[in-house]
């Protein structure tokens, strides 16, 4: 018998969010290693706040509205705002009613900028990682390192002469012609985002205007332990791995550090040996010596460490295709900072998840 497409709504509503999640959808992993990684944060978010004056939207909802953002790939607050006032499963996950009212665009971008630059991302990530190390997901002793272009929120046209002229043109979008023109970092800086560095990545590339993120990752479960963002040069990946190795709590095992080609040079393995790491990276031997030799070839471990280092590929490749790390929407070496270790987090979550861990 036909149905009739009858228009009478009900005038009362008895439904949650809850009731319109499938018991066995992946977010409800998610959300309860997130809620739980947010309960021991009520001092730092009370830190951050006055004791008078309005309410704000509460810390714990923008931060969990920015892992929607990264997870569902929403390209803005504009839009993840607009997305709340109908999407069950995004109300079901900020813990919001469906008679809820939904802030205005502006004031959540307001109150999402007093996190921005902080330290909550680098605590929030810290404590999905303690959740993991519970479940001895964590290795302690193997690591792999390496970085990533990171493409600016500048056009190469604000790339002018530090010492030049103000621009004489009055459009905000002027011709420029670079012909003949050699742009270097020594005496050109972005004046839109004097932080970026004109790179490329090799031979026969387009050069940008970008940042480096760098990572470390355990070897264990290719879980993110370690973030840092720098200014892009030549050096920079070997320098931050440096850096986020002597960050790492100190076991009484020798601790392994995997990596590609790029980490072979000699100043980079003495350093690690000087700092009682092996340097497990790939040998760059094409034309030189490489400065990795037998007493670290031989071992089968350095093998296990170049088959396992190609597992933090996963996490830039997910960062930029799911995330925004592509090309970030922030200005400044400690906004993206903060956003690659909210990236970080959302990408552990999902693959701890995947690992099983979390309740159902």
């Amino acid at each position: 018998m036909r149905g009739y497409d009858s228009r009478t709504e009900a005038l009362f509503s008895y439904v949650t969010p809850e009731s319109y999640v499938p018991k066995n959808h992946p977010l409800r992993a998610i959300r309860a290693m997130a809620d739980e990684a947010l309960k021991g944060m009520d001092k730092i978010f009370d830190s951050m706040y006055s004791t008078s004056g309005r309410y704000s939207i509460p810390p714990e909802k923008l931060l969990k509205a920015q892992l929607l953002m990264i997870l569902y790939s929403i390209r803005s607050n504009r839009q993840l705002v607009e997305q709340i006032h109908y999407n069950f499963l995004y109300r079901w996950f900020l813990g919001m009613g469906l008679e809820e009212a939904v802030w205005d665009h502006s004031s959540f971008s307001t109150n999402h900028d007093r996190l921005i630059g902080s330290d909550i991302a680098a605590e929030f990530l810290s404590r999905i990682l303690a959740q993991a190390e519970r479940k001895r997901l964590l290795s302690r002793e193997h690591f792999t390192v390496d970085g990533t272009l990171i493409e600016a929120w500048a056009s190469i046209k604000s790339f002018k002469p530090k010492d030049g002229p103000p621009s004489a043109g009055g459009s905000k979008n002027d011709t420029v012609d670079f012909k003949g023109h050699k742009l270097k970092n020594d005496t050109h800086a972005s004046v839109t985002d004097p932080d970026a560095r004109l790179y490329r990545k090799g031979k026969n590339k387009e050069s940008k205007l970008c940042y480096q993120g760098h990572t470390l990752m355990e070897n264990r479960s290719g879980l993110i332990v370690k973030t840092e963002v720098t200014t892009a040069s030549g050096t920079a990946e070997r320098e931050a791995a440096k850096s986020m190795v002597k960050r790492l709590p100190r076991t009484t095992r020798r601790i392994t550090l995997g990596g590609d080609k790029g980490y072979d040079t000699a100043d980079f393995v003495r350093d690690l040996r000087s700092l009682k790491i092996t340097p497990h990276v790939a040998q760059n031997d094409t034309n030189r010596k490489s400065a990795i030799d037998g007493r670290t070839t031989s071992h089968p471990n350095y093998a296990t460490s170049l088959r396992i280092r190609k597992r933090i590929e996963e996490g830039f490749g997910w960062m930029k295709t799911v995330g925004r790390m592509r090309k970030t929407m922030y200005r400044g070496i400690d906004k993206i900072a903060w956003q690659l270790n909210l990236h970080a987090a959302a990408y552990n979550l999902v693959r701890m998840k995947n690992l099983g861990l979390g309740a159902t």
